[in-house]
């Protein structure tokens, strides 16, 4: 092209912008641990509801997800006018960064956490303010607290956190809560929500009740085994609910999705027992890992997290030979999904090696 030649310009928020690193697919003889699915098959019913769906997808879905918003609202006791929909919880994150955070204004997250918050952040023309964890991994809550200025307006607080695993307990979240200024908005991304037993760790819907500033983002891409179908939901007070319904896209979820969501609410007893095994497998895991002499984050999530440095990358390959694929950070650690049991066992087999 020549030199004279002119493009369309486009936003300086754009430049430099990180990319959103999926978990690497595996060939056909890997496991695949990179992305925290759910190893497991739709829950009974939700594939058959779906093929009866497909036969309508010439049409457009409900824009308004009404079904599936009155089904969240129902299981969890809150007022369909709280419920907002997207897709997936990225999705939905992303509609109240546009609802609440532009040029000038911060956000406030954990670092590291989900890798997303700065891609959205920066596309949003908002400025980040990452605030290391602690050296256990957790977030630091009282520095987070301490960052706010009368430019932040929005704070993700990632619980259980992504990558690390770790949860923040009632009491703390509560006094964070009461430090932050009631036109701030905290978003409290509970992704993994279904995973935790840890009782000391509140269940963000019972924070939010009472809190104008609170929001709650969920998923069912990870515990609800839909990751394919981009899924996930918000529930906050009607301002925030709102304008989130402003700034979906519309009919972002699409009709397969819709039916799917509902139809997995509605075999949670299934969903409950896929859980605790996958977390029988975490305790099993984290178990062996210390045993190996591995220092390791008490997981609360379906995934558990090794802080390996500069020999992370290594990690990863030498884990890819032998047949699963992890997430790994590179200069930091590598997060590992708890898979099959077989996926688990060689995983083991590479972290004992690799620790020899």
């Amino acid at each position: 092209m020549a030199d004279d030649v002119q493009t369309p310009k486009l936003r300086e928020a754009l430049r430099g912008l990180p990319a959103y690193r999926p978990g690497k697919i595996p060939d056909a003889s890997a496991f695949k641990l990179s992305s925290n699915e759910n190893p497991y098959p739709p829950l009974p019913g939700v594939l058959e509801a779906v093929r009866e769906s497909a036969e309508n997808f010439n049409r457009y879905p409900d824009m308004g997800v009404s079904a599936l918003s009155a089904e969240i609202a129902k299981r969890f006791g809150v007022p369909v006018e709280h419920v907002a929909t997207g897709t997936g919880s990225v999705g939905v994150a992303q509609q109240l960064l546009q609802a609440t955070s532009g040029p000038g204004d911060e956000v406030i997250y954990a670092w590291r956490s989900f890798e997303a918050y700065p891609i959205i952040t920066q596309i949003s023309g908002a400025t980040s303010v990452r605030v290391p964890l602690t050296r256990d991994e957790r977030h630091d809550l009282d520095a987070m607290a301490a960052a706010v200025t009368d430019r932040t307006r929005l704070i993700f607080v990632c619980n259980p956190n992504n990558p690390t695993g770790a949860a923040i307990h009632h009491d703390e979240l509560v006094r964070f809560l009461d430090r932050v200024p009631q036109d701030v908005l905290v978003v409290l991304d509970e992704a993994y929500r279904e995973f935790v037993r840890d009782p000391g760790v509140p269940d963000g819907l019972e924070l939010y009740r009472d809190r104008p500033n609170v929001a709650v983002l969920r998923t069912f891409s990870k515990a609800y085994g839909l990751a394919g179908l981009r899924v996930g939901f918000a529930v906050a007070h009607e301002p925030v609910a709102e304008a989130l319904r402003a700034t979906a896209v519309p009919f972002g979820v699409n009709s397969l999705a819709q039916v799917a969501a509902v139809e997995s609410l509605r075999a949670e007893a299934a969903l409950f027992e896929r859980c605790e095994a996958l977390v029988q497998e975490r305790t099993r895991v984290l178990a062996a890992l210390r045993e190996q002499g591995w220092t390791v984050t008490d997981s609360q999530a379906n995934f558990v997290w090794l802080r390996l440095g500069e020999r992370t990358m290594d990690f990863a390959a030498k884990a890819e030979v032998a047949g699963v694929v992890v997430r790994p950070f590179a200069g930091e650690g590598a997060r590992i999904t708890i898979g099959e049991v077989e996926a688990n066992d060689i995983f083991l087999r590479v972290a004992s090696e690799f620790r020899d």
